[in-house]
């Protein structure tokens, strides 16, 4: 199975809708902790729902419990360890039982990942990737 990520900074929304739109995705998975703040923009939750009906033909849902919590960012803003943040996300997913949240089954194929960050290398969505990788086993990521 493959699961797809995006994070939309530095991109231009005929960009990300293109990106998206040339992966065939069906289905985004929003796993921002704020999605509708001014720095959003074409990305804020609403907005983002109508435009990949529209354009993508994909659905959209929201899922806070795959986002950081507010102290685990404000813990990397501050000392900007980037170690010491992956092992709190990976404790919290952790805790929050993230695999159980979706199966391999249950996701719409093809799902892409969302978040805010340009690139995956420093990303929580790279790391629910990952972290789903390692319980469900085959699966392929591909960061858009």
């Amino acid at each position: 199975m493959e699961i797809f990520t995006i994070g939309f900074t530095h991109k231009s929304a005929e960009e990300f809708f293109g990106l998206l739109t040339g992966a065939g995705i069906r289905h985004l998975l929003d796993i921002r902790l704020h999605n509708s703040s001014q720095l959003s923009g074409f990305t804020k939750q609403a907005d983002l729902a109508y435009f990949l009906r529209e354009i993508c033909a994909a659905s959209y849902e929201r899922q806070p419990s795959l986002a950081p919590t507010a102290e685990i960012l404000n813990a990397y803003r501050q000392d900007k360890d980037w170690e010491a943040y992956e092992h709190r996300f990976h404790a919290l997913l952790c805790t929050r039982r993230a695999e159980t949240l979706y199966s391999p089954e249950s996701l719409v194929a093809p799902t892409v990942l969302l978040c805010s960050e340009p690139k995956a290398d420093h990303c929580h969505r790279r790391l629910v990737a990952e972290y789903w990788e390692s319980s469900w086993g085959s699966l392929q990521i591909i960061h858009l």
